[in-house]
């Protein structure tokens, strides 16, 4: 399994792979090997996740936790192309699965070239050519080696139908198989709610300009002043526009109702739902936000664009209001709807956390391992074609899978 991030390193992809191998360690017919990056400068390290579960890091020089620059990326795809070849001649491996077209999919597609071994790929996000716009300068480069990559896989995984819609704008005929990503609904769950604080809203997510968080102030700002009523804003995450964040605030005199909280571990996250009484994440482009799912199963009312992920989770008016990308009327209107009707809040948080149920992990990685047996498992073409020699056929299948 490869993966350039995984916690405390990076975002979203890395919760992602972090639950599925604790599904995965449940499993007696499975073994995993995880490559992913340390935060060291020269020094490999090694971690025994669980039975059957070994996590390789090796070293990028990562300088920040949150966001790993086109520098790491680089070292990621070499050193670790270096060590799953190295482990590739020690172990007997059946499938790879990669997080992300680029930088892991290279390394599962030069694994597929020079070891025959076969890949399941499952896209992110920002390695969907025109996701990110801060990567637009890089996306003509490798779009021809990522088309590669998806077209080499066995099975390739999205996360959201607006995900699907974007990879087809790149390679139209890619077949893509649609699997969510989770929440730990035992972990997240409702709380009572505090009348006697603040009407409080909640953006967790990285502090950068495609998240819409400036947005939000601007918002939050016009809905303070419309209002007598106390209100708090909370942002969870950093980033890059943070400076910039905190200079809005002051501009717009709301600075001493916002708290900026930095990072806090995700096994920390459950209470500061708990403090919050809605949940905005106004993204110009998400995969499917592991925050947003967290929040539903926490009991909020949501308030989202119109983005990955959102024709999955949320319905306008049954779990919340979906606002278009750079509308602050409209976000200021939603929130507006939220803070003068309470039962309505209610109503949205118990039909969140309905929705949330049906997310839980085991199933998720249920589906993905399934994914991995059918790509293991020869071709009707292929097994009529080594029919002719019983050698050619046979196939030890008592030993544990490898990943």
């Amino acid at each position: 399994m490869f993966d350039n991030e995984f916690p405390p390193l990076g975002g979203g992809t890395g919760v992602v792979n972090l639950h599925l191998l604790k599904e995965m360690a449940l499993r007696p017919d499975v073994t995993v090997d995880l490559v992913t990056s340390s935060r060291t400068k020269a020094r490999y390290e090694t971690e025994a996740f669980a039975d059957r579960i070994t996590i390789y890091k090796v070293p990028v020089d990562n300088r920040n936790i949150h966001h790993a620059t086109n520098r790491e990326l680089l070292r990621y795809s070499w050193r670790g192309l270096r060590l799953a070849r190295q482990l590739a001649s020690e172990h007997q491996y059946d499938v790879s699965f990669a997080f992300a077209g680029v930088p892991a999919g290279a390394i599962s597609y030069l694994l597929r070239l020079t070891h025959g071994l076969p890949y399941v790929l499952s896209l992110q996000g920002p390695d969907v050519p025109g996701f990110e716009a801060r990567y637009n300068y890089l996306y003509p480069v490798l779009t021809p080696f990522i088309t590669q990559i998806w077209r080499r896989a066995g099975v390739v995984t999205a996360i959201s139908a607006e995900q699907v819609a974007l990879a087809h704008r790149t390679m139209p005929d890619l077949p893509l198989v649609t699997i969510p990503n989770g929440v730990d609904t035992n972990a997240f769950v409702p709380a009572t709610r505090n009348s006697g604080r603040p009407f409080t809203m909640i953006c967790v997510a990285r502090l950068i300009e495609r998240k819409g968080q400036h947005h939000l102030l601007q918002a939050f700002a016009n809905l303070r002043a419309a209002n007598h009523e106390p209100m708090a804003l909370i942002f969870v995450g950093t980033g890059d526009a943070e400076p910039q964040l905190r200079e809005l605030a002051a501009k717009l005199q709301v600075a001493e109702v916002v708290t900026f909280k930095g990072f806090v571990p995700r096994e920390n996250m459950p209470p500061v739902y708990h403090d919050a009484d809605v949940f905005v994440l106004p993204s110009q482009h998400e995969g499917m936000s592991i925050a947003l799912l967290e929040a539903m199963a926490s009991g909020l009312p949501v308030i989202v664009t119109d983005t990955g992920g959102t024709a999955e989770l949320v319905t306008q008016g049954a779990n919340g209001e979906i606002v278009p990308w750079d509308d602050v009327e409209a976000l200021t209107t939603a929130l507006q709807r939220l803070l003068n009707d309470a039962e309505q809040r209610r109503r949205m948080g118990d039909e969140s956390r309905r929705r949330a149920l049906a997310f839980g992990w085991p199933t998720l990685a249920a589906r993905y391992l399934e994914l991995c047996a059918r790509v293991m498992v020869p071709s009707a073409e292929s097994r009529a074609k080594d029919a002719r020699s019983a050698k050619n056929v046979a196939r030890d299948w008592t030993r544990e899978p490898r990943v």
